[in-house]
């Protein structure tokens, strides 16, 4: 018998808990581990990025794999922007540098959604890239 996914913490949020949640996002996407990452998202996830639609883990595995081969240099900033029961929105910036050496800061602000278990189950993202140089960096 399967063993029941739980991603603690679990709804309904609290103040509290929510910024639990967004720091547990915050570090696994850090990490740049596809696979750590797609855990903390149902089997039948729906997310929209920028204009990309992805459905379920293996897709959102394979959206991460090309990301961070891609976006070089990765770094994650999330900020806690509100929450209800089972629904946490929060504001985000991340850097990164291009194959061709190039540094970008994303900016922009995501909406989740999720399950009794805490696994989340809609992810909808509205993201900005700026060019900046080096020496611009703040994350």
């Amino acid at each position: 018998m399967k063993k029941e996914e739980i991603k603690l913490p679990v709804p309904p949020f609290t103040l509290e808990t929510a910024k639990q949640k967004i720091q547990l996002a915050e570090d696994a996407w850090n990490s740049q581990d596809p696979i750590k990452v797609s855990k903390a998202y149902t089997v039948d996830s729906e997310w929209r990025n920028r204009s990309q639609f992805v459905n379920g883990r293996e897709e959102i595995q394979s959206f991460l794999e090309n990301k961070w081969q891609n976006e070089r240099n990765y770094k994650l900033k999330k900020e806690y922007w509100a929450h209800g029961d089972d629904r946490i929105a929060v504001r985000f910036e991340y850097e990164y540098q291009t194959k061709d050496g190039d540094w970008f800061r994303a900016h922009g602000n995501e909406n989740w959604e999720f399950d009794s278990k805490g696994l989340m189950k809609k992810r909808y993202a509205s993201i900005n890239d700026v060019p900046i140089k080096e020496e611009e960096r703040k994350l």
